[in-house]
């Protein structure tokens, strides 16, 4: 699944290949957000782990969890 996280006072946003559903990183980010914990940590497929602090997200933007499709459409 896709993630882009907005960053507040940056012109660029972080984006990358989430190893989770979309339903467990709203949760992630929802809870880090409601309980003022100062940052949360995500994953990609690779194994890489993101730590964001919570202060600076401006959104979250939750791709599609659909798997891409091979080959020529006609």
């Amino acid at each position: 699944m896709d993630i882009r996280i907005g960053i507040i006072n940056s012109p660029r946003e972080l984006g990358f290949e989430a190893g989770q559903s979309a339903a467990d990183v709203e949760k992630i980010v929802g809870d880090a957000i409601a309980s003022g914990t100062p940052h949360f940590t995500l994953t990609d497929e690779k194994g890489k782990r993101y730590i964001i602090a919570t202060a600076s997200v401006a959104y979250v933007e939750l791709g599609t969890e659909e798997t891409r499709r091979i080959g020529f459409v006609g």
